[in-house]
């Protein structure tokens, strides 16, 4: 008589102690940390648990129990609703080389169109204008000849060099 009841009040007494401690143990893993990061007046960097009152600009990072950054890859670069997200490296560097190619496309125009101007100075100087043929030789060219390299010219710069 007095064996089962020693096993009764055993279990009456684990069971919910086990139930607390499984209960205790799922919610504080599941639990996550909120962190402020802000910056401060004079460029410092702020952490703390509450949202800073007199700034809008703040990122709220979240930590797992753990103290592991929860969803670090999803909550990378993301601020509140009032900013926007950071850029991404690879499409800031792709930006910055389509500004690279823009600018050195840029300026081989800008030397193009300078040798077209210096071309049609030269055809405008007069005196005795050559070109070479594929052997290298000197072949000078006619009053009519300039005429129509100075009117091609004059097209070139009218099609390639506006506002440069």
């Amino acid at each position: 008589m007095g064996y089962p009841t020693v096993i009764n009040i055993i279990t009456r007494l684990s069971l919910p102690l086990l139930t607390a401690t499984l209960l205790l143990g799922t919610t504080s893993a599941s639990q996550a940390v909120q962190v402020y990061k802000s910056v401060g007046t004079y460029g410092e960097v702020k952490y703390s648990q509450y949202p800073p009152q007199k700034s809008k600009n703040y990122e709220v990072i979240e930590f797992r129990s753990d103290g592991r950054q929860n969803d670090a890859g999803q909550m990378a670069g993301k601020t509140n609703s009032n900013q926007a997200a950071a850029p991404d490296p690879e499409a800031q560097r792709i930006a910055e080389l389509e500004a690279r190619i823009k600018e050195q496309d840029a300026n081989a125009n800008a030397q193009r169109c300078q040798s077209l101007r210096n071309n049609l100075t030269n055809l405008n100087v007069g005196g005795r204008i050559y070109e070479m043929d594929d052997n290298g030789n000197r072949r000078y060219l006619d009053g009519r000849e300039i005429e129509l390299k100075r009117e091609r010219v004059q097209q070139a710069i009218n099609q390639y060099c506006t506002g440069a």
